[in-house]
């Protein structure tokens, strides 16, 4: 399982399209197994739920995005997680725990 984190100064960003980096966590019997950093390609309508599918995600973790890629997600098999802040270690251990919940967008646009 991978699961893609809208980075920002080693924090979960605020907004998922205009954050400017992916943190792509591969996970593996509840553990890390892979970490790479990709840089965000550009906000285009419909482009990004694409482009982190093609990096093999399963899921996204921001603190907001619009119900545009939130439906481009859910389409895409990727379950979308908003309402998260604080940093990515915290982020993923949980994930890993089954405690990170899924909570209101910040994106309100």
């Amino acid at each position: 399982m991978i699961i893609a984190i809208a980075t920002e100064n080693g924090m979960v960003a605020q907004h998922f399209g205009r954050c400017p980096q992916y943190t792509l966590v591969t996970l593996e019997d509840g553990k890390e197994t892979g970490r790479q950093v990709v840089d965000n390609p550009g906000h285009e309508p419909g482009f990004l739920p694409k482009f982190l599918h093609e990096h093999g995600a399963n899921a996204v973790l921001a603190g907001g995005m619009g119900p545009m890629a939130l439906n481009l997600f859910n389409e895409r098999g990727i379950q979308p997680y908003v309402g998260i802040s604080g940093s990515i270690e915290d982020a993923i251990q949980g994930f890993l725990k089954g405690t990170l919940k899924d909570g209101e967008s910040t994106c309100h646009h």
